[in-house]
């Protein structure tokens, strides 16, 4: 690509890597001097769809790409407040040709990049949006009769019949021009934030994020159809937080798996990393469902269950007692407790706990959507929603209203020694994990230290059954 700008901007958002990043790599291309900034946000105190945990994260990503621009020449310029403003206040500060950024697939960075698109017009500025948090945007995966998918099976299907780009390079020089502000790095006390505990995360930035996938591909994705359930297993990618900052592109988390795919010793092994493939393709099935239908975050995806009864989360203190961990149910309490303690929580588990937050608890799936995104490091918007709708039975390819795990069993079936829970319910560690499987005999605790089952599972089961047939037949 020839040289057309003498001075562009790369406005670094969930993109915070530089190997295959697509917005990035284009400007380097295409303009003498490259002028990075990553604006923050000017928010402080709590904040409905992030909280420490993954600010802290945050904070350790922007760290290591400062570091990783400085070895290429440039530095990283740190601007806050409202991204157009900033971006407006950096073009006229060093006299940008053109703006470049990645597109984000929720509706408020949508939102933020028209504003931004029409500050460069206003201003004479060019302005090139790319696609790279997606392997394929929601427009590109749709029905034969150019509508969006609304059930996973046939979306995945199109979607892996469709060809996916292969990764960029890194650049290995950018200059950036003198002089310009910016602050320092941020830390929590940026937002007025800070930690209660300390948190057991992942090591941020796009090396530590490399390190995961190789890591991934060398074991646990190889094991992942048989073993991605099990909880107490090391059986996952954790590459959940570098997708949703860009440690890492998704372009090279797929080829990578479809490499070492075919590079595979057993068809079992072929089988897993196609599973964990098909991941991908549940992340940006969410994504689609978002991008079509933006009213998913204020109301259930399925028009049926508008309006649907749900009960006061200050009734016994029942929401509380699901967030701490104390509900008398040891698999959900363990996931509560590991979701506190590290920020993650395994996926079967979320599951687990979401269904009894909504099925059980009869609360509304919005508490426990928000209380993931405050607390999850890998907090996605789309698949947080989509995960939330699909456990309380209101969302795309919901689980049926009538399909209500139970935790006693989900339990036998996934965490039969109770590994997992001994883990995180120490109270828990001397207790023959077969009465982890089952409701406590008569009105009593587990263990002597323990809390009481806050309900019982087979009379709320009912009543959930009862409430949905019920606002279904009005």
């Amino acid at each position: 690509m020839s040289v057309t700008y003498r001075t562009a901007i790369h406005w670094f958002r969930r993109d915070l890597r530089l190997s295959d990043n697509t917005a990035l790599w284009h400007a380097t291309q295409s303009a003498e001097s490259v002028a990075p900034v990553y604006v923050l946000s000017d928010w402080t105190g709590e904040h409905h769809w992030t909280g420490p945990g993954r600010q802290q994260f945050l904070c350790g990503c922007l760290e290591s790409l400062a570091k990783n621009l400085e070895t290429t020449g440039a530095r990283l310029i740190i601007r806050q407040g409202n991204a157009a403003d900033e971006l407006e206040r950096l073009v006229r500060d060093i006299e940008a040709d053109a703006v470049f950024f990645n597109r984000d697939p929720d509706p408020h960075g949508r939102e933020m990049e028209k504003k931004v698109q029409e500050r460069c017009r206003s201003l004479g500025v060019d302005f090139h949006s790319h696609k790279d948090t997606v392997l394929h945007e929601p427009g590109e995966v749709l029905t034969g009769s150019g509508d969006p998918y609304k059930v996973y099976t046939p979306y995945s299907k199109n979607w892996f019949d469709q060809d996916k780009d292969e990764p960029l390079g890194r650049p290995r020089a950018i200059t950036t021009p003198e002089g310009i502000d910016s602050l320092p790095l941020p830390t929590l006390d940026t937002w007025k934030l800070s930690l209660d505990r300390d948190l057991d995360l992942v090591p941020a930035g796009e090396r530590a994020a490399r390190d995961r996938l190789k890591k991934a591909l060398d074991g646990p994705l190889l094991r992942y159809a048989d073993k991605r359930d099990d909880p107490s297993a090391e059986s996952t990618s954790r590459l959940g937080p570098d997708l949703r900052f860009g440690t890492i592109s998704v372009r090279e988390v797929f080829h990578r798996a479809r490499k070492a795919a075919d590079e595979a010793g057993s068809a079992g092994e072929r089988k897993s990393l196609h599973t964990f493939q098909k991941q991908l393709a549940w992340r940006e099935f969410f994504m689609a469902i978002l991008g079509h239908f933006p009213n998913v975050l204020d109301e259930e995806f399925n028009p049926t269950w508008r309006g649907l009864p749900w009960d006061d989360p200050g009734k016994q203190d029942r929401f509380e007692r699901w967030r701490e961990g104390r509900t008398g149910f040891p698999i959900v309490d363990a996931g509560m407790r590991q979701l506190l303690a590290t920020g993650y929580m395994h996926n079967r588990v979320r599951m687990i706990v979401a269904m009894f937050l909504t099925k059980d608890l009869h609360l509304h799936w919005r508490l426990g959507e928000s209380h993931f995104m405050q607390h999850l490091v890998d907090g996605e918007i789309a698949n947080n929603n989509g995960g939330w709708q699909w456990s309380a039975g209101t969302g795309a390819d919901a689980a049926p209203y009538f399909r209500i795990q139970n935790p006693w069993t989900q339990t036998e079936r996934y965490d039969p020694q109770g590994d997992y829970i001994k883990r995180w319910v120490p109270e828990l560690e001397k207790v023959d994990p077969k009465r982890f499987q089952k409701p406590p005999e008569g009105s009593g605790p587990i263990a002597d230290d323990y809390v009481t089952p806050i309900v019982d599972h087979k009379s709320e089961r009912e009543r959930t059954l009862e409430i949905f047939k019920k606002h279904r037949a009005g």
